[in-house]
C-alpha cells in the first residue's frame, strides 16, 4: 500500500482485544498475534468456520445479525481464554499456593484454565443477567410502579435510563484497573489499525499511532445501540400490550424474547455506519463513540506491532516466518566459547612468565619420575 493513497476499497475488517494480544478478521481468514513473555510476536492463522456459510437462509438480514453476535462472542471467548494461557500462565506459577489452586490443579490438571474459564464465563453471564435485566425492572417496580399513574407505559425507558448509568459506571470502574486498562490499550490499537488500512495507509507503528481509536463498528457501539432499540421497541410493546408489563417475571420473558430481534436490528445499523458514514449515522453513533473514550485507550508502538501483525495476517492469510529466541543451553554454551577465546589473549598476557616457564621444563611430577628424590630437591629448594 503507497503512503499516497487516500482510500481503499471497503473490505469488512474487524477484531477484538485480548490478553496481550489481539484478533483480527479479514478476507484472508482469521489471525490471533499476542506478544510473549520473551518479547517476541507470536501470530496464528484461526479457522472459525461460520454456520453462514453452509446455511444461506442464516444470512438473511436480521438474523444474520444475531447469528454473528453468537459465532463473535464464542470465537472471542476461546481467543481470549488462549491468549490468556500464552502470555499469562508462566506467573501462575509464583501464586499456586493456595488452596483452591492446588485443588484446581489436581483435579483438572491441564484443563484447569478451561475449567475456570468456564465458571468465569457463567458467573459474567449471571451478572450481567442481573445488572442489566433483573435489577432495572426490581427497582421500577419498588421505586415507581404503583406510585405514578399509567407508570408502565414509562417503564421501558425508566428501565433502559437505568441500564444506561449502570453500563456506564461499570466500565468505568473496570477501566481502572491495571490489568483491564492494558487490555483497553490493546482495544485502542485494534481500532487505529484498523482505520490506518481503511485510509489506505501503509501499516506502520508511526501511521498506525496517528490514526483515532474510536471506531463506529465497534462492540461498544453495538451495545449502546442495543440499548437504544430496546427502549424504542420495548415502549411499543408496553403501549400496545400494557397487561404485560404488569408482572415483572413476564415482562423480563418479554425482553429476552425480544433481545435476539433488538441484536438483529442493532447489527444492520452497525453495519451500516461503518459502510456509510454520514451526518445521520454519526449522530446515531454519538453515544457509542463517546463511551470509547472509557473502553479504548491510547496505545504504545510495541502494542501497535501486535496490531499490525495480527492485521496483515488477516488480510494476506499468511503468517510471517519468526526468528525464534534460541535455547538457553545453546546460547550459554556458545557465550562460554566465545568469551574463552576473547579472554585467552588476556590471560597469556598476564602470565607470559609461567607459561614460558611451563614450556621450557618438565612439570614437577615428571621430574621427580625421571630423577630420584627429585620432589623432595625442588621442596627444599
Amino acid at each position: 500500500m503507497s503512503k499516497e493513497k487516500k482510500s481503499c476499497p471497503y473490505v469488512a475488517v474487524g477484531g477484538q482485544a485480548l490478553i496481550e494480544g489481539i484478533m483480527m478478521r479479514g478476507p484472508k481468514g482469521t489471525a490471533m498475534s499476542c506478544r510473549m513473555p520473551d518479547g517476541r510476536i507470536e501470530t496464528e492463522m484461526k479457522d472459525f468456520p461460520s454456520i453462514r456459510k453452509k446455511y444461506k437462509f442464516l444470512n438473511i438480514p436480521l438474523i444474520r445479525g444475531v447469528i454473528a453476535f453468537v459465532e463473535s462472542m464464542i470465537m472471542g471467548y476461546k481467543l481470549l481464554m488462549e491468549s490468556a494461557e500464552k502470555t499469562a500462565l508462566d506467573g501462575v506459577e509464583d501464586y499456586g499456593d493456595s488452596k483452591l489452586d492446588k485443588w484446581l490443579s489436581e483435579h483438572f490438571g491441564p484443563k484447569m484454565m478451561a475449567v475456570i474459564g468456564t465458571i468465569a464465563s457463567v458467573i459474567g453471564f449471571g451478572i450481567a443477567f442481573l445488572l442489566f435485566i433483573w435489577l432495572p425492572s426490581f427497582l421500577f417496580d419498588k421505586l415507581v410502579f404503583g406510585h405514578i399513574t399509567h407508570s408502565t407505559t414509562f417503564r421501558p425507558l425508566f428501565e433502559g435510563i437505568l441500564r444506561i448509568i449502570i453500563f456506564v459506571v461499570y466500565m468505568f470502574l473496570t477501566s481502572r484497573m491495571k490489568d483491564i486498562h492494558r487490555v483497553y490499550m490493546y482495544h485502542g490499537a485494534e481500532h487505529k489499525t484498523i482505520f490506518c488500512f481503511e485510509h489506505g495507509q501503509e501499516l506502520t507503528p508511526e501511521n498506525v499511532m496517528k490514526q483515532r481509536r474510536f471506531h463506529p463498528r465497534c462492540g461498544t457501539s453495538f451495545i449502546f445501540v442495543t440499548i437504544l432499540l430496546s427502549i424504542l421497541i420495548s415502549s411499543v410493546v408496553a403501549i400496545v400490550w400494557k397487561e404485560l408489563t404488569q408482572i415483572r417475571a413476564l415482562w423480563i420473558v418479554v425482553k429476552l424474547l425480544l433481545l435476539p430481534v433488538i441484536m438483529g436490528i442493532g447489527f444492520e445499523f452497525i453495519q451500516l455506519a461503518g459502510k456509510y458514514p454520514n451526518k445521520l449515522t454519526m449522530a446515531l453513533s454519538a453515544p457509542g463513540l463517546a463511551m470509547q473514550r472509557i473502553t479504548t485507550a491510547e496505545p504504545d508502538e510495541k502494542i501497535c506491532e501486535v496490531a499490525i501483525a495480527a492485521m496483515k495476517a488477516a488480510l494476506s492469510g499468511e503468517v510471517p516466518e519468526e526468528e525464534l529466541p534460541k535455547p538457553k543451553e545453546e546460547t550459554d554454551g556458545e557465550e562460554t566459547k566465545d568469551e574463552a577465546t576473547e579472554e585467552a589473549p588476556a590471560e597469556a598476557a598476564e602470565s607470559g612468565e609461567a607459561e614460558t616457564a611451563a614450556e621450557d621444563s618438565p612439570s614437577e611430577q615428571e621430574a621427580a619420575a625421571e630423577i630420584p628424590g627429585g620432589e623432595k630437591d625442588n621442596e627444599e629448594s
